[in-house]
Protein backbone atom coordinates (compact mmCIF):
# COMPACT_ATOMS: atom_id res chain seq x y z
CA UNK A 1 0.00 0.00 0.00
CA UNK A 2 1.90 3.58 -1.21
CA UNK A 3 1.36 6.21 1.34
CA UNK A 4 1.75 10.36 0.93
CA UNK A 5 2.99 12.19 4.25
CA UNK A 6 1.63 15.97 3.54
CA UNK A 7 3.58 18.75 5.85
CA UNK A 8 1.94 22.15 5.09
CA UNK A 9 1.76 25.65 6.91
CA UNK A 10 -1.52 27.75 7.27
CA UNK A 11 -2.65 30.73 8.82
CA UNK A 12 -5.60 31.58 7.10
CA UNK A 13 -7.14 27.97 6.38
CA UNK A 14 -6.39 28.48 2.66
CA UNK A 15 -3.76 25.94 2.55
CA UNK A 16 -5.18 23.38 5.08
CA UNK A 17 -8.84 23.60 2.82
CA UNK A 18 -6.89 22.75 -0.45
CA UNK A 19 -5.10 19.66 1.28
CA UNK A 20 -8.42 18.43 2.98
CA UNK A 21 -10.05 18.90 -0.47
CA UNK A 22 -6.91 16.75 -1.95
CA UNK A 23 -7.22 14.06 0.68
CA UNK A 24 -10.89 13.61 0.24
CA UNK A 25 -10.48 13.61 -3.55
CA UNK A 26 -7.55 10.70 -3.29
CA UNK A 27 -9.49 8.97 -0.60
CA UNK A 28 -12.49 8.91 -2.96
CA UNK A 29 -10.52 7.48 -5.69
CA UNK A 30 -7.86 4.90 -4.05
CA UNK A 31 -9.25 4.42 -0.46
CA UNK A 32 -6.18 2.25 0.37
CA UNK A 33 -3.67 4.83 0.12
CA UNK A 34 -2.51 5.90 3.67
CA UNK A 35 -2.18 9.87 3.51
CA UNK A 36 -0.63 11.24 6.79
CA UNK A 37 -0.93 15.14 7.07
CA UNK A 38 0.98 16.70 9.35
CA UNK A 39 1.24 20.66 10.63
CA UNK A 40 5.01 22.15 9.19
CA UNK A 41 5.47 23.74 12.76
CA UNK A 42 5.43 20.31 14.32
CA UNK A 43 7.26 18.62 11.76
CA UNK A 44 10.96 17.65 12.09
CA UNK A 45 13.60 16.96 9.00
CA UNK A 46 13.32 13.62 9.63
CA UNK A 47 9.27 13.85 8.76
CA UNK A 48 10.54 15.00 5.23
CA UNK A 49 11.17 11.11 4.72
CA UNK A 50 8.34 9.89 6.11
CA UNK A 51 6.05 8.32 3.54
CA UNK A 52 6.63 6.63 0.04
CA UNK A 53 6.00 10.64 -1.31
CA UNK A 54 6.45 13.62 0.62
CA UNK A 55 4.27 16.67 -0.46
CA UNK A 56 4.64 19.81 0.62
CA UNK A 57 2.02 22.90 0.48
CA UNK A 58 2.38 26.57 1.52
CA UNK A 59 0.88 30.13 0.93
CA UNK A 60 2.87 32.85 -0.35
CA UNK A 61 3.97 35.49 2.29
CA UNK A 62 5.92 38.36 2.48
CA UNK A 63 8.16 36.26 5.80
CA UNK A 64 11.12 38.69 7.02
CA UNK A 65 9.52 41.46 5.13
CA UNK A 66 9.66 40.86 1.58
CA UNK A 67 7.03 39.38 -0.92
CA UNK A 68 6.76 36.20 -2.60
CA UNK A 69 8.03 34.04 0.52
CA UNK A 70 7.45 30.79 1.59
CA UNK A 71 4.71 30.45 4.57
CA UNK A 72 6.56 32.00 8.19
CA UNK A 73 5.85 28.22 9.40
CA UNK A 74 7.30 26.51 6.42
CA UNK A 75 10.18 28.88 6.06
CA UNK A 76 11.31 27.79 9.68
CA UNK A 77 10.90 24.20 8.56
CA UNK A 78 12.68 24.31 5.48
CA UNK A 79 15.28 27.07 5.72
CA UNK A 80 16.23 26.99 8.78
CA UNK A 81 15.45 23.11 10.72
CA UNK A 82 15.33 20.91 7.88
CA UNK A 83 18.32 23.21 6.01
CA UNK A 84 20.72 20.09 6.39
CA UNK A 85 17.86 17.47 4.71
CA UNK A 86 18.76 14.66 2.32
CA UNK A 87 16.04 14.07 0.58
CA UNK A 88 17.97 10.81 -0.64
CA UNK A 89 15.90 11.20 -4.11
CA UNK A 90 12.56 10.86 -1.99
CA UNK A 91 9.58 11.45 -4.80
CA UNK A 92 7.87 15.21 -4.53
CA UNK A 93 4.57 17.35 -5.21
CA UNK A 94 4.33 20.25 -4.80
CA UNK A 95 1.41 22.81 -3.95
CA UNK A 96 1.61 26.46 -3.69
CA UNK A 97 -1.38 29.00 -2.80
CA UNK A 98 -1.29 32.72 -3.70
CA UNK A 99 -2.89 36.10 -4.08
CA UNK A 100 -3.08 37.50 -7.76
CA UNK A 101 -3.22 40.99 -5.66
CA UNK A 102 0.60 41.05 -5.48
CA UNK A 103 3.48 40.97 -7.45
CA UNK A 104 4.66 37.73 -6.88
CA UNK A 105 1.32 35.73 -6.71
CA UNK A 106 2.67 32.56 -6.19
CA UNK A 107 6.47 32.59 -5.78
CA UNK A 108 6.01 29.80 -2.54
CA UNK A 109 6.30 27.64 -5.49
CA UNK A 110 9.42 28.50 -6.53
CA UNK A 111 10.86 28.07 -2.96
CA UNK A 112 9.66 24.52 -2.74
CA UNK A 113 11.05 23.72 -5.81
CA UNK A 114 14.34 25.25 -5.19
CA UNK A 115 14.05 23.12 -1.63
CA UNK A 116 13.22 20.07 -3.20
CA UNK A 117 16.34 19.83 -5.81
CA UNK A 118 19.16 21.73 -3.99
CA UNK A 119 18.18 18.63 -0.97
CA UNK A 120 17.77 15.74 -3.70
CA UNK A 121 14.50 15.02 -3.90
CA UNK A 122 12.65 14.55 -7.02
CA UNK A 123 9.47 16.67 -8.24
CA UNK A 124 6.49 14.44 -8.98
CA UNK A 125 4.08 17.25 -9.47
CA UNK A 126 3.18 20.48 -8.50
CA UNK A 127 -0.51 22.34 -8.06
CA UNK A 128 -0.55 26.07 -8.08
CA UNK A 129 -4.33 28.00 -6.20
CA UNK A 130 -4.28 31.53 -6.84
CA UNK A 131 -6.74 33.35 -4.84
CA UNK A 132 -9.92 32.07 -2.53
CA UNK A 133 -9.33 28.15 -3.01
CA UNK A 134 -13.06 27.92 -2.23
CA UNK A 135 -14.78 26.90 -5.79
CA UNK A 136 -11.77 25.55 -6.97
CA UNK A 137 -12.27 22.06 -5.48
CA UNK A 138 -12.99 20.93 -9.09
CA UNK A 139 -9.04 21.85 -10.00
CA UNK A 140 -7.74 20.20 -7.22
CA UNK A 141 -9.83 16.96 -7.61
CA UNK A 142 -8.48 16.50 -10.87
CA UNK A 143 -4.59 17.80 -9.76
CA UNK A 144 -5.32 14.39 -7.42
CA UNK A 145 -6.38 12.16 -10.10
CA UNK A 146 -3.13 12.73 -11.93
CA UNK A 147 -0.81 12.55 -8.69
CA UNK A 148 -2.81 9.40 -8.16
CA UNK A 149 -2.02 8.10 -11.15
CA UNK A 150 1.54 8.44 -10.43
CA UNK A 151 1.74 7.70 -7.32
CA UNK A 152 1.86 3.71 -7.60
CA UNK A 153 4.83 4.62 -9.76
CA UNK A 154 6.72 6.83 -7.82
CA UNK A 155 6.28 4.97 -4.61
CA UNK A 156 8.06 1.50 -6.42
Amino acid sequence: MASLHIIYSTSTGHTEYVVDALIDALRAKAAKLKVEKQYAEAAKPEDLLRGDVLLLASGTWNTGGTEGQLHPRMHALLKERAKDADLQKKPCALIALGDDRYYYTARAMEHLLQFVTKHGGAVADSLVIVNEPYGQEEKVAKWAEKLLAKIPTLAS
